[in-house]
């Protein structure tokens, strides 16, 4: 299963066990096709328009509402989000950092995200944490989507 916790920092730190060794669920972490179907909250859908998994490489991704009454950070349904790869550790860790393409003051500066694999019971325990949400970002939309990105990555590694 999946826990969350919200931070006074603007930090959201989650984590679910998955069924799948660490190798398997790392590559799900670095794999631009993989990261466009688990790493998107239900009612949205994502482009990757960029991904270069190495250390110092970047990343450009879109995530879109389905429906026509969402509202986008970047454009009308639209949350674009760019970064980078700062430390990629084999089977263990994956951290990026990454910000919103905006024009909106509450929705910029720099966030880190960090992935961490541990092996545990015949699979692996992924611990996830967000740092320095923008103080626009309402952190019961954080705490809803880390799940539904778990439970996605879950799915994904699970079923090879």
């Amino acid at each position: 299963m999946w826990a969350i916790q919200l931070t006074a920092k603007n930090t959201t730190r989650t984590s679910r066990h998955v069924n799948a060794p660490c190798a398997i669920v790392l590559r799900a972490l670095v794999d631009a096709r993989a990261v466009a179907i688990w790493m998107v909250p239900n009612g949205m859908t994502s482009q990757v328009h960029l991904f270069d998994a190495r250390e110092g490489g970047l990343f450009r991704i879109s995530l879109t509402h389905d429906a026509p009454t969402g509202i986008g950070k970047t454009a009308e349904r639209t949350d674009t989000y760019h970064g980078r790869f700062v430390k990629l550790v084999p089977n263990e860790q994956v951290v990026e950092m990454m910000e919103f393409e905006t024009t909106d003051a509450a929705m910029r500066g720099e966030m880190t995200v960090t992935f961490t694999l541990t092996d545990a019971y015949g699979g692996t325990d992924v611990f996830g944490e967000h740092d320095n949400l923008p103080p626009g970002v309402a952190p019961a939309d954080n705490e809803t989507g880390w799940p539904m990105a778990l439970n996605k990555l879950a799915a994904l590694v699970e079923a090879r």
